[in-house]
């Protein structure tokens, strides 16, 4: 069963850094896009960042400069790292792959002092 396992995130102050990691089951992600998505409370899921599987990327422009999204050689995972984080990048943030619609469980970041 094609599953995405989410892993990272935490509590933060503003500045800091942070690694989420999204672990893909089943061969299917390795040909396909994959992103990461954020809700913050109160507001609509929003798309962050994408990287396809030549390795070509797409950032919000809330986080270009800031965010960093890759995947390994074999591409069964996919990074999202998280450079000066702010008070407003606190979301519950989500792995996807659109494709297949499937999403990961979600994982908290929280950026206060």
């Amino acid at each position: 069963q094609a599953q995405l396992v989410q892993s990272g995130g935490g509590l933060v102050e503003p500045g800091g850094s942070l690694r989420l990691s999204c672990a893909t089951s089943g061969s299917i992600f390795k040909d396909l896009t994959m992103g990461w998505y954020r809700q913050a409370p109160g507001k609509q899921r929003e798309f962050v960042a994408t990287i396809t599987s030549a390795g070509s990327t797409n950032y919000a422009d809330s986080v270009k400069g800031r965010f960093t999204i890759s995947r390994d050689s074999n591409k069964t995972s996919v990074d999202l790292q998280m450079n000066s984080l702010k008070p407003e990048d606190t979301a519950v943030y989500y792995c996807y792959a659109p494709i297949v619609r499937v999403w990961g469980q979600g994982t908290q970041v929280t950026v206060s002092s």
